[in-house]
């Protein structure tokens, strides 16, 4: 791989996006990519990382490939850089008919698009990799870079053949983008990603407009009144985030009832309902949204007010993400976790079991060494009569188990005749594995709610990026008369 030469990344910036500054960390991220160094750029969302990825792959030779967990995402990047006025893009969406799926792929392999946006359930295919194999890709970029960290709060278990893709690709420019990333998630999407001697730049964790607070109850009703008469009374607009389906729908009524126009959103509802309620909370027709974690990847908007957690989060990187959201704008904001020790006991039940599904794990190694040859997804899916979505955490299991492997054409093979209790019993190992990874994660975040210092200090700790003090914007500082601190 050939470094760039040397680019005046400020004066590019401004021609090609009419920048006149870039902020901290965007100039560096550029230059490392550019110099021939796979990246990783841990940055809030809105801060720039997009025109990082913009930037950067306008001035490489060669498309630039962008995977988004989310077709929505996709959809954002996109309209980011056809507004820029740059090169045009292609999204190759798994919601599009044959002819326009066909249509995006000759554009990508004839060289007619520099941006090419891809989740990676649609890099599955042996026919998408063959094409990009054509464009000569010269940036690979992994958007929500944490999905593929078992420590992370979005693991997608897709996200892990993306250092097959990489290399099938001859290993282009490698750039990871994440919000948050405590330095166990950082090193595994290194790892995972099998990025080569890679430069890590952290910025702009600190966000000091955010007031810090953890309000604590001794029953589930003291705490849920406390929760909606807050959010009567805050200023809007703001998410109340909740762990449950129940609880959201719950809320959201209660809120409805006081007179505070409130929707929720969760899983359960159908993919249209779920952007209706996300475009009417985003455009602001209604002020309040009560969701589960599921609502959030990608949203951007400057004026979030409050983010209010009705239940303990699974870990601090969900967390700091979530509250993240709110004071994009850098106006005042507050995030308030409302807490009963007793809810870490409850979130402790959801940390999963260190037994696998032996029965199913069964039925997918003895369909490929009854075969005796590679098969692919489709036909591995057929055989062993699980749906896509299931499949794919089997096969995780297994390959981690070292009981199958995935060839260069995408296709699967058992790799050796080691007895199913043998494969059953690493299965497990690494299963009790995560399950010890999730309790030490749960215990960070009680860590965070009972501890009796600084909120900021401890968060700003954990994400290994120095602390200057007491940050006089926390409730623990607001009981110590700390000021906070004048800029």
């Amino acid at each position: 791989m050939t470094p760039q030469k040397s680019i005046d990344i400020a004066a590019a910036a401004k021609k090609l996006l009419g920048f006149k500054t870039l902020r901290p960390g965007e100039r560096e991220a550029i230059q490392s990519l550019l110099e021939g160094h796979d990246t990783l750029l841990v940055q809030p969302a809105g801060s720039g990382e997009s025109a990082v990825c913009q930037i950067a792959g306008a001035l490489l030779k060669g498309p630039t490939v962008m995977v988004s967990p989310l077709i929505a995402l996709q959809k954002d990047r996109a309209d980011a850089i056809e507004a820029s006025g740059l090169d045009a893009s292609a999204v190759v969406n798994s919601t599009a008919s044959q002819d326009e799926h066909e249509e995006a792929l000759e554009e990508i392999e004839n060289g007619d698009v520099e941006y090419i946006f891809l989740t990676p359930e649609q890099l599955r295919k042996a026919e998408t990799i063959e094409r990009l194999k054509k464009a000569n890709v010269s940036l690979f970029v992994v958007d929500e870079a944490h999905c593929i960290s078992q420590w992370g709060h979005h693991f997608r278990p897709d996200y892990l053949a993306l250092s097959r893709v990489i290399e099938a690709l001859d290993h282009p420019r490698v750039l990871a983008m994440t919000a948050t990333a405590s330095r166990e998630v950082r090193d595994e999407i290194v790892s995972r990603l099998g990025m080569r001697e890679p430069r890590v730049f952290v910025h702009g964790f600190d966000r000091p407009n955010i007031s810090l607070r953890v309000d604590l109850f001794s029953s589930k009703d003291e705490k849920y009144q406390a929760l909606l008469r807050r959010v009567e009374f805050a200023d809007k607009p703001g998410i109340v985030y909740v762990s449950t389906h129940k609880n959201a729908e719950a809320i959201a009524a209660d809120l409805q009832r006081m007179d505070v126009p409130a929707v929720f959103y969760h899983g359960g509802l159908k993919p249209k309902d779920r952007e209706e309620i996300e475009n009417r909370f985003m455009t602001g027709d209604v002020p309040v949204i009560v969701a589960t974690n599921g609502f959030g990847m990608g949203v951007d908007k400057p004026d979030i007010r409050f983010v209010y957690h009705a239940d303990v989060s699974d870990s601090v990187d969900a967390y700091y993400q979530e509250i993240a959201r709110a004071g994009r704008d850098g106006e005042p904001a507050e995030a308030v976790l409302f807490y009963r020790p007793q809810d870490i006991s409850s979130q402790s039940f959801k940390t999963g079991t260190a037994h696998v599904d032996s029965e199913a794990l069964e039925a997918v190694y003895h369909a490929l060494l009854e075969t005796k040859e590679p098969m692919t997804r489709e036909e591995l899916s057929e055989a062993s009569k699980f749906s896509s979505r299931k499949l794919t955490g089997l096969i995780q299991k297994l390959e981690e188990s070292g009981a199958i492997a995935h060839l260069e054409t995408g296709a699967i093979e058992a790799t050796s005749s080691r007895p199913l209790p043998e494969v059953i019993e690493e299965a497990e190992r690494r299963q009790q594995f995560l399950k010890d990874i999730r309790k030490r994660r749960l215990q960070r975040m009680q860590q965070y709610a009972e501890c009796r210092s600084c909120r900021r200090e401890y968060l700003l700790r954990y994400f290994g990026q120095d602390s200057a003090g007491p940050c006089g914007n926390c409730d623990r500082c607001e009981e110590k008369g700390v000021l906070a601190k004048v800029a």
